[in-house]
C-alpha cells in the first residue's frame, strides 16, 4: 500500500467549486478509495467557514514559528474530516496570513504583495506537520499555485530529513490563477536552510507564477498536465524537464494515478 500526501491549494467543499478545488477534493478521495493511505493539507483560507466546517485545532500539532524572511509566523494546524468521506483533511492556519476575507486576490482582483511570504510558509508548515506526525510519504502529490515551493525545499532543505527525503514528488500544473509578479522579496522568502541564492540563481530575481511553476517543476520527479489551457510555455519546459509527464486522464483517473506513482 502507497503512502500519499496530497498538498492542495484548494479543496472543495471548503471553498468554491473550481477545476484546482475539484481536483483538491477527488484526487484523494479516489486514490485512497483505491486501496492507498493519504493525507492531505490545504491553507485555512479566510474565507471557509469554521463552524460549517467542523474544523478544530490541533494543540499538539500547533505552536511552531516558522521564519519567512527574518521574521516569526506562528503555525496553527486545524483539522476536519470531509462529510461522507473517509478525507480528513489537515489545515494551515496564521492569523497574519490566512484571515483575510480573500484567499490570493484582494477585492479588487490585486494580488496581496505578500503572497511570497504566504507560499513560503505554507509549504514549510505542511513538512514540519508532516514530521510531527511521524507519518512516512511514499509520494507527495502538490496541486497548485500555494504549493509550488514544497518540491524545492524537499529537494534541499529537508532532503537528509529520516522519512521525508526518500518521497517521490509530483506536481499537477494547472491554468496559472495569478500571472502578475510576485513580490520583489519572493527569492528571500525561499531561503532557508540549503536553499540559498546560488540554488536559486537560474531563476530570473522577480518571480512570476510562470518562473514559481519552473521551480516546482525543475524539483518534481513527476508532473500531471492537468488542464487544457496551461500556457504553453509551461508545458514545453515541462516536457523538457527531466520529470516523467503524463496528461490527465479525465474523471476516471485514479487507476492511472496510481500506476504513475509507482512508475517514479
Amino acid at each position: 500500500m502507497k503512502r500519499i500526501l496530497f498538498v492542495n491549494q484548494d479543496i472543495v467543499p471548503y471553498v468554491e467549486e473550481t477545476e484546482l478545488a475539484h481536483m483538491g477534493r477527488y484526487a484523494p478521495q479516489r486514490v485512497q478509495e483505491a486501496g492507498s493511505e493519504i493525507r492531505t493539507f490545504m491553507p485555512r483560507w479566510g474565507n471557509i467557514n469554521e463552524r460549517r466546517g467542523q474544523l478544530h485545532e490541533v494543540i499538539r500539532l500547533s505552536g511552531l514559528n516558522i521564519p519567512i524572511d527574518d521574521t516569526d509566523h506562528p503555525l496553527i494546524i486545524k483539522v476536519a474530516s470531509i462529510t461522507g468521506t473517509k478525507v480528513q483533511v489537515y489545515f494551515i492556519d496564521n492569523e497574519e496570513f490566512f484571515s483575510r476575507k480573500g484567499q490570493m486576490l484582494d477585492s479588487d482582483g490585486t494580488p496581496y504583495k505578500d503572497n511570497g511570504e504566504r507560499i513560503a510558509f505554507f509549504a514549510r508548515g505542511v513538512i514540519e506537520t508532516i514530521k510531527k506526525l511521524r507519518w512516512t510519504p511514499d509520494v507527495i502529490h502538490c496541486q497548485g499555485q500555494m504549493t509550488h515551493l514544497v518540491p524545492l525545499f524537499l529537494k534541499h532543505a529537508y532532503k537528509d530529513e529520516p522519512g521525508i527525503g526518500n518521497a517521490k514528488i509530483v506536481t499537477s500544473l494547472f491554468d496559472n490563477d495569478i500571472t502578475t509578479p510576485f513580490d520583489d522579496n519572493f527569492k528571500r522568502c525561499m531561503l532557508f536552510n540549503n536553499v540559498t541564492m546560488e540554488t536559486l540563481e537560474k531563476y530570473n530575481d522577480i518571480i512570476d507564477s510562470t518562473e514559481l511553476a519552473k521551480i516546482a517543476i525543475d524539483h518534481s520527479d513527476g508532473i500531471v498536465k492537468v488542464s487544457q489551457n496551461i500556457p504553453d510555455a509551461l508545458v514545453e519546459y515541462a516536457d523538457k524537464s527531466a520529470a516523467k509527464v503524463i496528461a490527465h486522464s479525465g474523471d476516471d483517473f485514479a487507476k492511472d494515478y496510481i500506476e504513475f506513482y509507482e512508475s517514479l
